[in-house]
């Protein structure tokens, strides 16, 4: 029996989500798999409903409908797929073996293969190279972020932190998931063979609207939980460059809007992490 339950979030995205379903169930015939459905206005919950448990919000939380999906587990460790990717045959019994004999790993980034001709991911190089080196008794480099369709959590951690914060709502949540796990004192790890396979849906957001929702997700970010002076600076860099890039405007507009809901859940990282932040951010 899986001790790993997939959770994947998706909102009007039924052709996407019957794909995946499928290829999940050809390549983790025995892993229980929780839909969370973000207020489709589609039959995309109707559809996942004969594949896997299904949990309708009736609204659109983002990133953070995830949560919903890691609570109703019952398993000790949750994997992640969008409603476009999919893991690999063996990813998730590997996942497990590690988490077992490392107590203190509370996340796995595994490696990204892009569309039919697997390309890899840029991001696994980032990954690959992280800054933070490989600590004694990992299995993998050290990371302060990932890709959430690749990534698979000890369930125990991520609700110890509160799971994906409501506040970015989408984009980024990665980072913050990290540096929390962190300041609890879990790890995170980049874990090459652990693979999962991501065929990019058609209907994604534009690259204006994606770069906005980054810029303001890394200063709502900071805000968060980095130190004052340095939400202050982030607010004054975005400031100067809205003045020539709109994408930076509606940026600085957006985390305005989201401001105070990010100071009712400020919560600073303990000094070790900030300084492990601080070396991300040098490199």
């Amino acid at each position: 029996m899986s001790r790993t339950t997939l959770v994947i979030a998706t909102r009007d995205r039924r052709d996407d989500l019957t794909q995946t379903l499928a290829q999940l169930r050809a390549n983790t015939p025995d892993v229980p798999i929780v839909v969370v459905d973000n207020g489709s206005s589609d039959d995309t919950a109707e559809v996942a409903r004969s594949s896997a448990t299904v949990i309708e919000l009736g609204r659109n939380l983002g990133s953070s409908a995830r949560n919903a999906g890691v609570e109703a587990a019952g398993t000790p460790y949750v994997a992640f797929s969008d409603d476009d990717s999919w893991w690999a045959p063996g990813a998730l019994r590997q996942a497990e073996a590690l988490f077992d004999a490392h107590p203190r790993l509370g996340l796995i980034a595994g490696r990204t293969l892009v569309g039919p001709s697997n390309t890899p991911d840029p991001m696994n190089t980032s990954l690959a190279t992280s800054p933070l080196g490989r600590a004694p008794g990992l299995p993998g480099p050290s990371v302060f972020g990932f890709l959430c369709c690749a990534a698979i959590v000890r369930r125990s951690a991520f609700l110890q932190v509160g799971g994906i914060s409501p506040v970015l709502f989408f984009i980024g949540e990665e980072k913050l998931l990290a540096w929390d796990l962190a300041a609890a004192g879990w790890a995170s790890c980049y874990v090459d063979s652990v693979v999962a396979h991501h065929h990019p849906s058609p209907r994604r957001d534009g690259t204006r609207t994606r770069r906005m929702l980054e810029l303001r997700n890394d200063l709502l970010s900071t805000w968060l939980r980095r130190p004052a002076r340095c939400g202050v600076a982030g607010f004054g860099a975005l400031a100067a460059l809205a003045v020539r890039d709109r994408a930076a405007g509606w940026a600085l507009a957006g985390a305005l809007r989201r401001l105070p809901m990010a100071l009712r859940s400020r919560r600073p990282l303990p000094p070790a992490v900030q300084a492990q932040v601080d070396l991300m951010e040098r490199s």
